[in-house]
């Protein structure tokens, strides 16, 4: 066992002669919460928070511009909901110049008063759309100037809003880019097409999520309505409330240390059938006649098809059926040909390589899963031990090995997946030059050989029946455990620094980019807490009054709830939520659903 460990990490490792100094190393709770009195890079925004959370930034936009809600939301959509962005602009170009871009007219008091202002409603009006007298008061004047009558308008409104338009509706005077006033759509709409309305409320939502970079819905299924935030950056794994572990960025499984293009392409690779298709082309040849693929089940190289044609299996060129067993009479192929003899070369030695990772990846990812299988029969384990009148009270460091052990095994297996992309020649042939290649490879693979060793050496240990076991060989027994564990930590932090500087931080192209390592697994996400008093409802002129904090997300769970819950989903909830216009549906069902309900 002891083989495995590494030279430098020596000083780390633990035994009975000093076990005083074991309580604070069996028990990873002081790490976490020094971890967890730092601020989360991620947040979930639970169905019952997304109003608040896109209150935070409409508010913050509003008091830093002065204007209008449905202002600030046509501008944070236009710029897909990043304030960083928008203040960029308005500093560098100008507040004239933010607002043309986004399509936003602001009516200026001094040229003419209020925007909606019209002749008294005893008089009438043309609409230029339809060409009728219009009585004033069934006239609507938007923030353009642009004034048509209210029936063009709500015919204007369904059309866009059916078209999926509805979060940047235009007017709709020739040329003019100004987005339309947003309680008008509501109010016009709602009179005749009450379920537009709602559509379009729920467009209005939704965009915070839809168009902004840093917002994602968990890809959980069934859709636990949960969406993620990442506040600083984008490359990252995280762990949704329901359980659920994905990539940020590309929204598939947590896949580190393998980049999102190194994933995409193995995913793709294991799924279709390239790697049988390439079989085929090394055992087999096709017929001249039919085209079909005949497999040599003989010594001899004349070859009969089942359509009856005969041909060389050498060359693979059509032949009469007289033969000897020196030659086949009228023909000869004993000239070398250097392409095709190379091409077949290649095509095995190619299937034989996909064929050492894929199954090593397969076999970690099984192990996994049996192991996942175990965990209940270990817990029992552990409670079976905490019953007997041991020495050995506490027994964290069962529950502390078998994440580690299941961290690592996940990292374990995705590095067969890196090394087939980062050292063969798909991805980075000119790159690297052979001899930096293969030097390159030696390194990973020795850190990968240690750390499949610990990592196997863990899970043995694990499986133990420590419950059977007296005070003495219980006491070994979580040395052992927590030496490995403290082992397949480092060798993990050691495998993405390398991976990191030595053999992606080398390259030119900076495209594979992976997610940190972190000791403590996959970060889980903290529940959204609005900071800018968003529960402040937003009165027409962007100012807020004083109302309390919004409650706690019922959805949402702490961290410690969270261990092996990755089979978990957030159950669904009936109902709607409100803000303080109207009523919006509720997001987990199908838009067409609603649409239709």
């Amino acid at each position: 066992m002891d083989d495995y460990y590494t030279a430098d990490e020596e000083d780390c490792y633990y035994s009975s002669d000093h076990d005083e100094s074991l309580g604070g190393i069996d028990n990873d709770d002081s790490e976490f919460h020094a971890a967890s009195s730092k601020k989360s890079t991620t947040q979930v925004i639970t169905q019952e928070s997304l109003l608040a959370a896109q209150r935070e930034d409409l508010l913050r936009v509003m008091e830093l511009l002065s204007i209008k809600e449905h202002h600030a939301r046509t501008l944070l959509i236009h710029y897909q909901w990043d304030i960083e962005k928008l203040i960029s602009v308005f500093v560098e170009k100008g507040k004239d110049s933010l607002f043309s871009g986004a399509g936003v007219t602001v009516f200026d008091c001094r040229y003419g008063g209020d925007s909606s202002s019209l002749p008294s409603s005893s008089s009438n009006m043309s609409c230029d759309v339809c060409l009728e007298d219009v009585v004033a008061d069934l006239m609507k004047r938007m923030d353009c100037g642009h004034c048509f009558c209210n029936d063009c308008w709500t015919e204007h409104f369904t059309v866009q809003i059916n078209e999926g338009q509805s979060k940047r509706i235009r007017c709709m005077a020739h040329k003019c880019n100004a987005i339309c006033d947003e309680d008008v759509v509501r109010s016009l709409v709602s009179k005749k097409r009450p379920d537009l309305a709602e559509k379009f409320d729920r467009f209005l939502v939704e965009s915070y999520i839809e168009d902004n970079k840093m917002v994602k819905w968990c890809p959980s299924t069934p859709h636990c309505g949960n969406a993620i935030r990442a506040e600083d950056d984008k490359l990252c794994e995280v762990e949704c409330s329901c359980g659920l572990q994905f990539c940020f960025s590309c929204m598939c499984q947590a896949h580190s240390p393998c980049s999102c293009l190194m994933w995409e392409l193995w995913r793709k690779k294991c799924r279709d059938e390239s790697e049988t298709v390439n079989w085929i082309t090394v055992h087999t040849k096709l017929c001249p006649k039919c085209y079909k693929p005949v497999e040599k089940n003989g010594g001899c190289n004349l070859v009969r098809c089942i359509c009856g044609q005969y041909f060389c299996w050498l060359c693979g060129g059509a032949t009469g059926k007289e033969h000897t067993y020196r030659s086949i009479a009228g023909h000869s192929c004993g000239r070398y040909e250097d392409d095709k003899e190379r091409q077949m070369e290649r095509a095995k030695r190619d299937l034989d390589r996909y064929t050492h990772y894929h199954h090593r990846y397969k076999a970690h990812t099984d192990s996994s899963k049996l192991e996942d299988k175990l965990r209940d029969t270990i817990l029992e384990k552990v409670s079976n031990s905490e019953k007997k009148e041991l020495k050995l009270k506490d027994f964290t460091w069962v529950t502390n090995g078998l994440n580690r052990l299941f961290r690592s095994r996940r990292i374990l297996s995705y590095s067969y997946a890196f090394a087939y992309y980062m050292f063969g020649e798909e991805l980075f042939k000119d790159e690297m030059s052979s001899s930096e290649r293969e030097m390159k490879k030696n390194l990973f693979e020795d850190q990968q050989q240690q750390l499949e060793g610990n990592v196997e050496k863990l899970s043995q240990l694990l499986e133990e029946p420590f419950d059977d076991f007296s005070d003495d060989k219980v006491m070994d027994v979580r040395i052992h455990v927590i030496n490995l564990s403290v082992a397949v930590d480092s060798l993990c932090k050691k495998m993405y620094e390398c991976i990191e500087n030595d053999l992606l931080g080398s390259l030119q192209s900076g495209i594979h980019n992976i997610a940190p390592y972190s000791s403590k697994g996959i970060e889980q996400a903290a529940e959204f807490h609005a900071s800018w008093s968003s529960s402040k409802p937003l009165d027409s002129s962007g100012t807020s009054g004083e109302t309390s904090r919004p409650e706690k997300a019922s959805g949402s769970r702490d961290s410690e709830d969270m261990v092996c819950s990755s089979s978990k989903k957030r159950p669904r909830r009936e109902g709607s939520f409100t803000n303080s216009k109207v009523t919006l549906l509720d997001l987990n069902l199908p838009a067409d659903f609603i649409d239709q309900n």
